[in-house]
Formats: structure tokens, C-alpha cells, sequence
């Protein structure tokens, strides 16, 4: 029983993945895998985000340019190789994780407004570049064909009848829960952690922390590299779900908007807060597109932002804590 307390986060996150498998072999419309597969991916992007932005407190403009980079490494790999999705993934999280590094090792040393303008000015140098780069289909963009009964570890994974997966959008709905699930789970451990101690003592007083012994640059290096790379896992499975990519769309920086008020919203103290904002957020968001119009999603976005802003500065879950302590 002391054990199972010692790992219920653990248990918790293998319950949820047995979830999202089941949920795959019930039948469902594919619209559901649809739509949840956008939600899972906002709910992995704003917990990326929130490693930096809500830990550290340094906030960040450029999730366009690390998801854009996690898309366009997984197109070159198909390009050159004919890559499998795992093998996309992570190429993406290891080039996007050292774009982060090396961006960071410049950037980091800026604070406050200036340190967002910087990742902001990144995502559109790399766009810029991805524009004018004929291989991966430049500004014309590019289609990318799902894999034709794709096996992993020797296991034919998408067939209608002989497959794990009965189509490849279910396929996608579960291969990202598990990564949003990974996700958390480092979330997680990095709050309860030093490396988490060390970020809030960065966000509460930098200098303070400094004079303390805490190694600031080192842990922002290190956080910018996590956050950057699970971004790029994030992007590296774009190219699969829309079967399309151009640059506008790898780097739209509605992502940015997104991940930045998707942990505002739930709350950006916790890791929880992510998954709340995410959820919450993405859910009427994809409601509208079906209902409404999909150009009503930054409006909405908007409207809750501000809603949330005035009535609850802290997120949900700092609202809901504060009622609790009342």
C-alpha cells in the first residue's frame, strides 16, 4: 500500500494511457481522435511552456518556432530517409531541444520584455529560413502521405483488420497522449524536484538567488533545452495529423498565444494548471470550429484571457484554492 501511494502520479499516468487505448478500440467517430489529438497537443505545448514560463518566469514567444522546427525536421527525415514516426519525434525533440540550448546560451542573459521579444524575432528567423528552403517544399508547402501499414518493434501497428490501430488518426490519438503524458510526468518532476526549487527562487528574486549559490544560468539552460525539446516532439507529429504543412501553418503564432494562455488560464504554478487550461481552452476551441466558425478562435481565446485576467489573476486552480482557504 506504501508503495502504491509512493507512485500514484505513476499509476495515475498508466491509467490514463490504458485510457486513451481503449478509447481507441471502441468504435468512435474519427472526428473525436480528431479533435482530441489537437487538444492533447495544446495540453503537451502549454505544459512545455509552462516548464519556463511558469517555473522560471520567463516568458516565451518563440513556441511557433520550436513546433515549426519539430515539423520541418520530421519533413526532412521523411524527405531523406522515409523515417518512421518514432524516429521523427525524436529528431525533432533533439534538434528543437539544441536550438533551445543555443538560443538560450544568448538570450538568457535578457530579462523581462526584452528576453520575449528575442523568442518572438526567432520563430520568424526560422520561418524565413523554412521559407526558402526548396527541400522541405519552402513557401509552396508540402503533402505528406501517412505510412502505408506502418510496423513498430515488429508489430504491424495501423490495418483495419490485422492492426493495433484500426486507422491512422487513432494511431496519433494515442501516440500523442502518450507523449503529453511523458510530458507531464517531466513537468511534474522537475516542480517537485531541486531544478524546480531552484526556478522558483529565479522567478521570486534572480538576484537574490545568485547571491544564494544557485547556478541561474545553468538551470535556465537546462529548462530551455526541456521545454524546446518537447515542443519539437510536439511538432514532429504535425506533419502526419494534417497530411499538408506550409510555413504559416508550422509557425502560426496563434501556438504562441495559445501556450501562453492555455497555463495562465489553469494556472501556471502547478503542472496541473497546463492540463486544466489546455483542456478547458482546446476543448471550446474545437467546439466552435465544428458549431461556429474556426476563425472565432482567437476572439474566444481572447474573451476567456481577459475574463480570467479579472476574475481570477491566479488561474483556476489558484482561484479554487484561494475559495478553499476562505
Amino acid at each position: 500500500m506504501s508503495l502504491m501511494r509512493q507512485y500514484k502520479f505513476e499509476i495515475g499516468c498508466l491509467v490514463a494511457l490504458v485510457l486513451a487505448f481503449t478509447m481507441t478500440q471502441m468504435g468512435l467517430n474519427r472526428f473525436v481522435f480528431f479533435a482530441g489529438f489537437a487538444v492533447l497537443q495544446y495540453a503537451m505545448i502549454a505544459t512545455a511552456w509552462n516548464i519556463l514560463g511558469g517555473y522560471a518566469g520567463y516568458i516565451n514567444f518563440g513556441t511557433a518556432g520550436f513546433l515549426g522546427i519539430g515539423s520541418y525536421t520530421a519533413i526532412a527525415l521523411i524527405n531523406y530517409s522515409d523515417a518512421s514516426i518514432v524516429e521523427q519525434i525524436i529528431a525533432g525533440g533533439v534538434v528543437a531541444g539544441l536550438l533551445g540550448l543555443g538560443i538560450g546560451y544568448f538570450t538568457l542573459r535578457l530579462k523581462g520584455v526584452y528576453f520575449a521579444i528575442a523568442t518572438l524575432a526567432l520563430a520568424i528567423v526560422v520561418e524565413t529560413i523554412v521559407n526558402n528552403w526548396d527541400f522541405v517544399g519552402g513557401a509552396a508547402g508540402v503533402s505528406i502521405l501517412p505510412a502505408r501499414n506502418p510496423e513498430l518493434l515488429g508489430v504491424l501497428v495501423v490495418h483495419k483488420k490485422l492492426g493495433v490501430f484500426s486507422n491512422y488518426k487513432e494511431f496519433l490519438f494515442f501516440l500523442m497522449a502518450a507523449l503529453t503524458i511523458m510530458s507531464v510526468w517531466i513537468a511534474r518532476t522537475i516542480e517537485k524536484g531541486k531544478l524546480g526549487r531552484g526556478l522558483n527562487a529565479i522567478k521570486d528574486n534572480e538576484e537574490a538567488a545568485e547571491c544564494m549559490g544557485v547556478p541561474t544560468l545553468k538551470l535556465k539552460l537546462i529548462t530551455t533545452t526541456i521545454s524546446g525539446g518537447l515542443m519539437g516532439m510536439a511538432g514532429a507529429v504535425f506533419p502526419s495529423y494534417l497530411t499538408f504543412v506550409d510555413p504559416p501553418t508550422a509557425f502560426n503564432l496563434e501556438f504562441a498565444v495559445n501556450s501562453l494562455a492555455m497555463p495562465m488560464i489553469g494556472g501556471t504554478f502547478t503542472w496541473l494548471g497546463p492540463i486544466l487550461g489546455a483542456v478547458l481552452l482546446g476543448t471550446v476551441q474545437q467546439v466552435a470550429i465544428v458549431t461556429i466558425s474556426s476563425e472565432l478562435n482567437l476572439l474566444i481565446l481572447g474573451l476567456l484571457l481577459v475574463i480570467f485576467v479579472i476574475a481570477a489573476p491566479h488561474g483556476f486552480l489558484g482561484w479554487f484554492m484561494k475559495k478553499n482557504k476562505r
